[in-house]
Parts: structure tokens; sequence; C-alpha cells
């Protein structure tokens, strides 16, 4: 696998590059084109110069409306921001929702935080709200002729992620390689479970909660396999799922190729 390029961008977790790796017919994803953060939302100066410099064009914004009101992307001159929330609701617990039920289970089921993720990869990729969010997300990149187009939700491994494996399956990466991507995530992510982990233990919180909390922090094999999955078992396989639910045709996925795809 190609090693992920990671942007020097200290403000943003989780920022890279898809830049590098090998797509259709051998040919290299074009670098300064695609790029996938976290939350941008405390973005400094320095890191939103960066950017810019890098080409930065378009923001799409994959978070629940709750969550964008909450925590709102800052406003960088010239860039235009788009909102395509893969679901209304939010299920992050960090922007008023009550979530003092599933923090209870928490406490008491190690593994609940577990079978949570798994769920939502499975809804992610079966509710039709989310389908429409992602055949909107990959219109506009598909339309998008120069310049980066960053892609970003709270953390950068989920929905982030998802929309990744979306993007890196129609430009020809291999399978494996859009595996080990998203796996990425967990190192990339390393301190900020750590600094939250150590929050939880400050404020009390049992080794239960403190699992799920990790586990609600990390990406997994368990999850994209669900994604893949129900995929597989509802639609067929990924070609038919991209085509029929995600309403994106071959002429969509050649515009991509042709775009995003070195020469």
């Amino acid at each position: 696998m190609t090693e992920p390029v990671v942007l020097p961008v200290k403000s943003v977790r989780n920022p890279r590059d898809l830049g590098g790796y090998i797509g259709f017919g051998g040919h290299k994803i074009k670098s300064h084109r695609l790029l996938r953060t976290g939350n941008i939302s405390k973005i400094i100066l320095k890191d939103e110069k960066f950017l810019l410099d890098y080409g930065l064009t378009k923001i799409i914004d994959l978070r629940s409306p709750a969550e964008c009101k909450a925590n709102p992307d800052q406003n960088i001159p010239g860039v235009d921001h788009y909102e395509f929330p893969l679901s209304v609701d939010d299920n992050t617990g960090g922007n008023g929702l009550d979530m003092s039920i599933e923090f209870e289970q928490y406490r008491h089921n190690q593994y609940a935080g577990f079978y949570t993720m798994c769920q939502r990869y499975h809804d992610h990729v079966s509710n039709k709200f989310a389908q429409n969010s992602i055949h909107q997300i990959v219109s506009l990149i598909a339309k998008t002729t120069h310049g980066s187009v960053l892609y970003h939700c709270s953390e950068g491994k989920d929905r982030t992620g998802l929309v990744t494996v979306i993007l890196l399956y129609i430009l020809g990466v291999d399978l494996e390689t859009i595996r080990q991507d998203y796996l990425y995530s967990n190192l990339m992510l390393n301190d900020y479970r750590k600094v939250r982990d150590e929050q939880f233990k400050r404020a009390g919180e049992n080794d239960k909660f403190r699992a799920n909390m990790r586990i609600l922090g990390s990406v997994a094999n368990a999850y994209i396999d669900t994604s893949l999955i129900t995929i597989n078992e509802n639609y067929g396989d990924i070609d038919s799922y991209i085509d029929k639910q995600l309403g994106i045709d071959e002429q969509m996925q050649e515009k991509i190729r042709e775009n995003y795809l070195e020469k």
C-alpha cells in the first residue's frame, strides 16, 4: 500500500490527501485534489493559509445539522461551503443531545459501543437519506475540474471514511488498499483518544465506559465489513450499489476518473 499523505495541519484532526494511490490502469490519483479531514471549526490561520495555498476551493461538511450549528465550520475566504449530512440526527453526544440512556449502557456493557458503531455503518449505507447525500457529494466532486475538495465529518473516520471508500473504489483503487486507508485513522487519532480517556478518567467514569469511548473513537475492520456485507446482501455488490442505490452511473464515474486520475 502507498503510504497515506498526511497534511501538516495541526488544528484539524486526521488531515490527509488521497493523492498517490494507484487506480484504474495503473494511474495515480492526483495530489492536491481530494482531501479528507475531521472537524475544521477550530482551524487556525496558519493551517487555513496552508490549505488555501494547497489549492482548497470547496469544503463539504458531512456532519448533522446539530453538529454544524454547535461547531460551525469557519468561513474561509474564496472557498465554497456545502452541507450534505449523512444523517439528520446527531449521534455524537457532544452537542446537547441527551445521551443519558446510552451512557448508562456504556457504563454497564463494555460491548455496547461496538454494537452502536456497527449499526451506524449499516444505516449509513442502507438509509435513503444517507444514500441521497452521498450521491450529491460524489456529483459535486465529479463536477469539480480544478482545485482541492475537502470533505469532513467530526473526527474524519466514519462518515468521511465511508465517502472515501466509495470514491477510492470508483477511482479503481483495490479494496485492500481502501481498507488500509480506512484503518489508518486509528493511528491518526491516537492522541485524540488519549486526551479524551484522561478526561473521562478524571471525571470518574468506570473502565467499561472508557472502553466504549475508545471504541467510539476508533475504526475497525468489523465496521467497514458491516457496510460491505450490508451492501452485498441487500444490493448484490458494491458496483450495483453505487449505480442503482447511489445513482452514480458509469458516465459520472468516468468523469471522476477523468478529473482525478493522472494521465
